[in-house]
């Protein structure tokens, strides 16, 4: 199940920008975190992807959603200019940033090599 972040649950559960200048993921799994909005149709293509996902890396990975129209601290933050991004949070290194609906399979790339987790 992917949870919906605002910028509360997000200085909590991910990062806190407000506090630490240099990146500190606060995950104890590995996250993906999909930057979208209600009104944008590559996203709307990627959400049902991002679903199967979290279900097939229940407790290996975390899928979070931030909604770019409600939380734009949190996009301007990243520098996110176009919807869908995804941010890839690995344990212990720098998080890496994928634009565009990829595919499922590509997705599963990105958490093999860059997550280092295996379905």
């Amino acid at each position: 199940m992917t949870e919906l972040l605002t910028k509360d649950s997000f200085l909590e559960k991910v990062f806190n920008y407000e506090k630490n200048k240099e990146w500190e993921f606060k995950g104890e799994i590995p996250a993906i975190i999909d930057f979208y909005a209600d009104w944008c149709g590559p996203c709307k293509m990627l959400s049902p992807i991002l679903e199967q996902l979290s279900e097939q890396y229940e407790g290996k990975v975390k899928i979070y959603k931030v909604d770019t129209e409600a939380e734009r601290e949190l996009s301007a933050m990243f520098g996110i200019r176009s919807i869908p991004s995804m941010l890839f949070c690995p344990i212990g290194e720098d998080p890496q940033m994928a634009n565009g609906a990829l595919p499922k399979k590509q997705i599963e790339e990105i958490i093999a090599n860059v997550l280092k987790v295996n379905s």
